[in-house]
């Protein structure tokens, strides 16, 4: 099931499309865990889900699905670790409030006695001593009481807080989890969506911001001549070369099967070229082999479009994406900039071919 055309907006909409009407026609309700299936299915992206899908026949059960999902898409599957936190933050919010509650109920009490006390003087017109040396008892046990009762108050709340603290720690980390990629532990396409509009939030995110997408020469050759395991190994090594080579204040995401996005912030269009360009000769310089097997060489073409030439998130992505296209009819191999007076409509755009 790979995809025959570049990502285009129109593309991704066709496979949305697909994913539906195959979803509806095989009855399978439309939740988001099995959009997430049928869509990684439908775009080749992992041939072993894909393969496992057509085999679930034509009217899957949700429990067929689910086990897929848990399968590839474990950290995205595990249902019980939102329901169970909303569990816990529920019960643990209700323990709080009965523990404020009691301690309200205490000190209105404490109040009480103070307030008695107060009138109870205040009537007397003769305050002897053994009359103070009673309410001196009497207000020292309460005081007392109420002190130790805060204390009380104060070490359960401490133990809520941790409880709850722990909760948003396993909140993070399934976030965390369904940010990222499985197959190269990078970030994946969910988190890249979030990432690119944030560019456009603001004006100053605008400027010397860059988009770089980076598509691997003709894997498609790859996966039919050694099999989608070798395939899978190069897109993982690949994966492991940009996650090396970026600064830690870049981000780099695997948006699809063989294809990479990479977002440079601060950096001016030469620096974002020449950085591209080091990672491609890189990949270009690297033996990718399996034992006494060769598989290289391996190349990447990259398209790059600089944030302030596009008005828009799907805007820049897609000039990035034109940018990577004349990278491929030119050669591969290669790193191209977006440039507006060359960016002219081509009759073979919807004709080209992943490869």
């Amino acid at each position: 099931m790979q995809p025959a055309i570049a990502p285009t907006e129109d593309v991704h909409n066709d496979i949305v499309t697909g994913v539906v009407t195959t979803m509806r026609q095989m009855g399978v309700a439309g939740l988001p865990r099995n959009y997430e299936i049928f869509y990684e299915a439908l775009t080749g992206s992992n041939h072993n889900l894909s393969l496992d899908v057509v085999g679930l026949g034509n009217r899957p059960t949700q429990d067929d699905l689910d086990r897929i999902g848990r399968k590839y898409f474990a950290q995205n599957h595990d249902q019980g670790v939102v329901a169970q936190a909303r569990e816990v933050i529920a019960k643990e919010l209700e323990d709080i409030a009965g523990i404020l509650r009691n301690e309200r109920s205490h000190i209105e009490k404490y109040g009480q006695i103070l307030g008695e006390t107060s009138d109870g003087l205040s009537n007397r017109s003769l305050v002897t001593k053994d009359l103070l040396q009673k309410i001196v008892g009497v207000m020292s046990v309460a005081t007392n009481s109420t002190i130790d009762h805060g204390k009380q108050v104060a070490s359960a709340l401490r133990d809520k807080s941790a409880e709850l603290e722990s909760v948003k720690s396993k909140l993070e980390e399934y976030k965390r989890l369904a940010d990222t990629d499985p197959l190269t532990h990078i970030w994946n396409r969910r988190a890249f969506d979030t990432r690119i509009a944030k560019i456009y939030n603001s004006n100053s995110g605008i400027l010397f911001n860059a988009l770089i997408l980076a598509d691997i020469d003709r894997f498609k050759e790859i996966n039919d001549r050694y099999g989608h395991p070798v395939g899978d190994k190069i897109i993982q090594a690949i994966a492991d070369i940009f996650r090396t080579s970026i600064r830690q204040d870049m981000f780099v995401a695997r948006t699809g099967g063989e294809e990479f996005a990479l977002i440079v912030e601060g950096v001016s269009e030469q620096a974002t070229f020449e950085f591209a360009e080091r990672i491609r000769l890189l990949i270009e310089q690297t033996r990718f082999s399996s034992q006494s097997v060769n598989y290289g060489p391996i190349t990447i073409s990259m398209g790059i479009c600089m944030a302030s030439e596009a008005e828009s998130a799907e805007d820049l992505y897609a000039k990035a994406d034109r940018a990577l296209y004349r990278s491929k009819v030119n050669g591969r191999n290669r790193v191209t900039k977006f440039a507006a007076t060359q960016d002219r409509p081509l009759k073979s755009w919807l004709l080209y071919r992943k490869d």
